[in-house]
């Protein structure tokens, strides 16, 4: 009888996932998934499949963890211009100065233009962030459901920018001098 190999499922995604998010897919190998998650290459592939499978698995749960947890964090009840402007910012805060960047922004790019399963989990965290963008929106007075689903790929397009950016380096104190008068001019709160 074999024997069963018990392990926290939600941690070691979380640990792949870092490690995914720090080195691309490309750079990420079992030996490293093993190092990383503390797992044998054998649990591994019984519990989530090659590589390409453990990859889609931590996209999903990066979506589920990261991208909703973000979106709940900061634009739940606050005014949309609080909320936008604190999500965005929170972008230049990552821990220990580090610049890893999204996994969602470095595997759209690390994948870019190939027709690979990972393009529906990118594509729906993609959505999350517009959906959320135009929730927001639409909770300012007076904004038409167009002009919100605009402003919400507008929204969408900043982000993935500063995180680009942000990921190449950039000088991110010049990145926070933009982040307050973008989000004003979109949300239309220039008092604010």
């Amino acid at each position: 009888m074999a024997r069963l190999i018990e392990f926290d499922e939600t941690e070691a995604l979380t640990s792949a996932m870092h490690a995914f998010r720090r080195l691309g897919y490309s750079g990420v190998s079992i030996k490293i998934l093993e190092a990383e998650t503390g797992l044998s290459s054998g649990s591994i592939y019984n519990s989530f499949g090659d590589k390409a499978a453990v990859f889609q698995r931590v996209m999903r749960h990066y979506n589920k963890t990261v991208v909703e947890k973000r979106i709940r964090e900061h634009l739940d009840g606050v005014t949309p211009t609080e909320g936008l402007i604190a999500l965005f910012e929170s972008l230049l805060d990552e821990p220990d100065d580090g610049a890893f960047g999204c996994l969602l922004t470095n595997s759209a790019i690390e994948f870019a233009g190939s027709n690979t399963g990972t393009d529906v989990e990118i594509g729906s965290g993609f959505e999350q962030f517009l959906s959320a963008f135009k929730t927001t929106l639409m909770s300012v007075e007076d904004v038409d459901p167009d002009t919100a689903q605009r402003s919400s790929l507008r929204l969408l397009t900043y982000y993935q920018g500063l995180l680009v950016l942000i990921r190449h380096g950039y000088d991110k104190a010049a990145l926070r001098d933009t982040i307050k008068s973008e989000i004003k001019g979109i949300t239309g709160d220039l008092d604010a």
